[in-house]
């Protein structure tokens, strides 16, 4: 098999696994379900390694497979760019995935929708690897779209409870507003590019720096700025960001399998690797930089005080997700593209270690996911506990954690940045870590220590939508979930804790991402200073044990373990307090408000102005009008219908008469 063969190979071989499991679910055994999806991700992970040790040899590739259509130019074609960002996403991608298939096995082992839940992952799996190996648009608009057709099933999978449809119409909906302005995006490297690869269109991006359009008015409008803020704002959608973030907290309703795959390391992080790719363009507009710089801002630190206030163990670990991902976005606006697809990848693996967890501790809970009905878990559970305690160790930045390195290098990106809106972008990734380290330990404190909550249940457990699993509904006490879900859990645990330590050299420091990613180091020094100042992985972790984002994580545990451990009355007495500012956290900023009561009534008041005025009264009256005149028309003349020749003959007579003296009247004297 040559390697582009092998690279065809990775995408299609889930594909036609998820074909298979589909569509014959019925007529196949229970258990090939999860043999041939589990087989099919195995082959594309094994794959992966041998095209990223292929590519770490020098060997890259960009090319089509398959020219779509030729039209005035413009080729449209699938085609497939194999270089370091694609070989890590790959690595990335197919692992958490297996690792994802696996633990399936274990919880959703009752389910009725067993195998079309399998065939929906590994259909997941085939959508994400195509978006990350695309090398023109069109196909990264395909695996765009792909992965949120699947999203969409998925959040959905339990389509028998109304909130989970509620769930996947928001994530639907709120994805079309940002695909709206991805499509803009496109459009408009078509039409001012005209080519939609990416080497084409990287080519030419400096040559139409300084072009202008006028979008209204005589407005000039920079054409890499209005291209690029289309193109973020598909980001923010798929990633997550204000205020199209309010899909994700609600897509926690979908299976616990789905929230780690799609929610923490794959699909959200889409709208991330999309910018990172297109590191030629944004380097060429500070308007946009400042702009991502902001939103993601604005993300990483209101997104995490929400964290502090949820009961339900998933939602905890679903606002930390949004928080996360405000912090690759505020990487990507200093220009520190690098350092977010770092933090993507050390991410991926603690995120998706934090959401497989919570899902056991929902199996041992007998599904129930309210944390402050549990407590003491740690003696019932200690797998799940140890992983828990290192994903989240990993989460907060400790030192010699993967997420230390990723999260610490954002940190220091964002303060040397020079760009409009660093400032506050500084304040409030500092800031997140105190937030972050807090909300962590409050979850991880009131599920792993103090008193054994479980017995009495003091708030009425939220359950997952999942039917028992064997005899979970008979047992008394919670217990270690089955082999299936613990191995994943170890798995995963192992990079969350070296993966950054073993990583950051090459990758931020070195030339990993030298041909895939752009930075103009004269305008945007960051990453400069940032390799100025790194002397080793473990000098800077040593280092960070006396900076300050250490030092507020370590005071985030701290008093995690004293309102909750120590003295839990204090966080009470802080709520009736404050009580005004719990009240606006607990609606969510009121964003879902606003969306039901404002945008939706404006959404669908336009919709039904378009329908009666524009459908049934414009184009269906003027249709209607026609053919009533039309109609008219023709009751008139069928009257001169007779049958009667001789009457026929004497109109064509009177038409010859009126015709000739019409002719010859200048020759008869008339004027």
């Amino acid at each position: 098999m040559t390697m582009q063969q092998l690279y065809l190979a990775i995408p299609m071989v889930p594909l036609a696994a998820a074909i298979v499991v589909g569509l014959w679910r019925r007529q196949l055994p229970r258990a090939a379900a999860h043999w041939i999806t589990i087989l099919a991700v195995a082959f594309s992970f094994v794959a992966s390694i041998f095209v990223y040790r292929d590519v770490m040899a020098g060997n890259t590739f960009n090319g089509d497979v398959y020219v779509w259509a030729n039209t005035g130019g413009i080729k449209m074609a699938i085609g497939f760019l194999i270089d370091p960002l694609t070989a890590m996403m790959l690595l990335v991608v197919t692992f958490v995935s297996l690792m994802v298939h696996v633990y399936t096995i274990g919880y959703m082992a009752d389910d009725d929708g067993y195998a079309r839940f399998f065939s929906y992952i590994c259909l997941f799996t085939f959508s994400m690897l195509m978006l990350v190996m695309s090398n023109n648009f069109l196909q990264l608009f395909f695996g765009w779209e792909a992965v949120g057709l699947v999203s969409y099933l998925l959040i959905g999978f339990w389509f028998d409870r109304p909130t989970a449809i509620y769930a996947n119409l928001k994530a639907f909906l709120a994805n079309r507003v940002g695909d709206f302005g991805f499509i803009l995006g496109i459009g408009l490297v078509l039409a001012y590019f005209g080519s939609m690869d990416y080497a084409e269109v990287f080519r030419k991006a400096p040559e139409l720096a300084k072009t202008t359009i006028n979008l209204w008015g005589a407005a000039e409008w920079s054409l890499m700025t209005v291209t690029c803020l289309c193109l973020f704002v598909g980001a923010m959608g798929k990633s997550a960001q204000v205020p199209l973030h309010v899909w994700l907290p609600d897509s926690m309703e979908g299976p616990t399998p789905i929230s780690a795959l799609i929610h923490a390391a794959t699909m959200v992080t889409a709208g991330i690797f999309m910018v990172a790719r297109m590191s030629p363009l944004f380097e060429l507009s500070d308007t946009a930089l400042s702009f991502i710089l902001v939103i993601g801002a604005i993300t990483a630190l209101f997104m995490g005080f929400l964290g502090v206030i949820q009961n339900d163990i998933k939602r905890v670990v679903a606002y930390s997700t949004l928080s996360q991902l405000g912090y690759m976005t505020v990487a990507l606006g200093a220009s520190a593209y690098s350092v977010a697809v770092f933090h993507l990848m050390t991410h991926a693996f603690f995120k998706a270690l934090l959401f497989l967890a919570a899902g056991s501790v929902i199996i041992g809970m007998h599904h129930d996911q309210d944390i402050r009905n549990m407590g003491g878990l740690r003696k019932y559970m200690p797998i799940t506990w140890i992983t828990s305690l290192l994903g989240s160790l990993a989460l907060i930045g400790t030192p010699l954690f993967a997420g230390f390195y990723s999260k610490d290098s954002i940190i220091e990106a964002v303060h040397a940045s020079h760009l409009p809106g660093a400032g506050f972008a500084y304040f409030a990734v500092i800031a997140g870590v105190f937030v972050t380290a807090f909300y962590s330990f409050r979850m991880y404190f009131l599920v792993f220590h103090g008193e054994e909550r479980f017995r009495h249940k003091p708030f009425p457990g939220e359950h997952d939508h999942h039917d028992d699993h064997g005899d979970h509904g008979h047992a008394h006490e919670p217990h270690e979930s089955p082999w299936v879900v613990t191995a994943p859990l170890l798995l995963l645990a192992l990079p969350s804790v070296v993966i950054g330590y073993l990583t950051i050299g090459p990758m931020l420091f070195g030339d990993f991402f030298k041909d895939s990613i752009v930075v103009d180091a004269a305008k945007h020094p960051a990453m400069a200073e940032l390799a100025e100042e790194f002397h080793g992985a473990l000098a800077m972790a040593l280092h960070g044990l006396s900076t300050l984002p250490f030092w507020l994580a370590l005071a985030g545990v701290v008093t995690a373990y004293v309102f909750y451990m120590v003295k839990p009355g204090i966080p009470a007495a802080i709520a009736k307090t404050f009580s005004p500012i719990v009240t606006i956290l607990e609606n969510k900023y009121y964003m879902d408000w606003i969306n039901e009561n404002i945008v939706a009534p404006a959404a669908r008041g336009l919709g039904r102005g378009l329908w009666k005025g524009g459908d049934v009264g414009l184009i269906d009256g003027l249709i209607n009008g026609s053919a009533n005149a039309v109609g008219v028309l023709a009751s008139v003349v069928r009257r001169a219908q007779t049958g009667m020749l001789y009457l026929y003959a004497l109109v064509m007579l009177l038409g010859v008469i009126g015709l000739m003296t019409w002719q010859l009247w200048p020759y008869l004297g008339g004027k």
